[in-house]
């Protein structure tokens, strides 16, 4: 398998066959991400896509049952493109039961529902996208490229196209002046997106980032870790899901959660409000440990 760099996929992909189709990220211009820094965004050629395909079913054909198509936004490719990977995967892989992806908002808006269903009927099964926050100005000061409204359209438009869709939202990202209305504005969109999965990560500053130059310039302010919970709270107490399971058990957090919502909000609550309560930093993950 044709690799460049260090590989980024979400966790429940760890057992997926990772198959690169594009190199770096179609946006790319994101402040707090460093992934893609200095790495020209293409699409991979078709015929090298294959020869990778060819070279796993050479010996796994019948094994693999998971595909997560890398990098950082394998659905902007032209739909013909998708069509044939998606095919030559069914052909290669007889038990292949999903395939996924990274997708950006922009991505999902260039695609038709036509088009989004026609990925889904060949197997591309779940997307994952990242929102970050609600907050409209800090939508654009991070330099994310969509407007509040157009992420969620991207979202509606993937669940309407029955692709299954998980987000992230990162906590922290508005730093201590702009904390609850970044929470508040990110349990809207939340709601108005309305997810299968959601998924929160906490800030961590990267050098080499926009943000981190921000941060070492005085003009952004890092919260702490309590009050990274109380951006947490605030997003659960305020998100209104249809049924979504919630996360915040990522290697950034400080508290690991999981949960299905509405139905277990009042349970989750009540473990964030007990830790708050005691503000023992025992009880949250060492900053050690804390990992991108």
């Amino acid at each position: 398998m044709y690799y460049e760099r260090m590989i980024i996929r979400p966790p429940s992909e760890a057992n997926s066959l990772l198959l690169p189709v594009t190199i770096g990220c179609s946006h790319n211009k994101c402040t707090f991400c460093i992934t893609y820094i200095g790495v020209k965004f293409r699409i991979r050629h078709l015929e090298d896509i294959k020869r990778d395909i060819d070279k796993v079913a050479q010996n796994y054909s019948w094994s693999v049952r998971r595909v997560f198509l890398e990098e950082g936004d394998a659905l902007i490719c032209p739909q013909h493109r998708l069509v044939e990977v998606l095919n030559y995967l069914n052909e290669k892989f007889p038990y292949l039961d999903r395939v996924s992806t990274y997708a950006t908002p922009q991505s999902a808006l260039i695609k038709s529902i036509d088009q989004l269903k026609e990925l889904n009927r060949l197997g591309l099964k779940i997307a994952f996208m990242g929102v970050e926050t609600g907050d409209e100005e800090l939508l654009k000061k991070v330099r994310k490229g969509v407007s509040y409204d157009q992420v969620v359209e991207a979202g509606r438009k993937l669940k309407q196209a029955e692709i299954t869709l998980s987000v992230t939202v990162i906590l922290g990202l508005g730093g201590i002046e702009g904390s609850e209305n970044h929470a508040l504005k990110t349990a809207k969109i939340l709601s108005d997106i309305d997810p299968d999965f959601a998924g929160a990560l906490t800030i961590m500053l990267v050098p080499g980032t926009p943000l981190h130059k921000d941060w070492e310039e005085g003009r952004f302010s890092l919260i702490s870790p309590f009050q990274s919970l109380k951006e947490l709270r605030l997003i659960i107490q305020n998100s209104n899901f249809t049924n979504c399971f919630f996360t915040a058990n990522h290697a950034s957090n400080y508290l690991p959660i999981k949960a299905r919502l509405p139905q277990q909000k009042t349970e989750v609550i009540k473990l964030i409000d007990e830790v708050l309560a005691k503000r023992d930093m025992s009880l949250l993950r060492p900053e050690f440990t804390r990992a991108l």
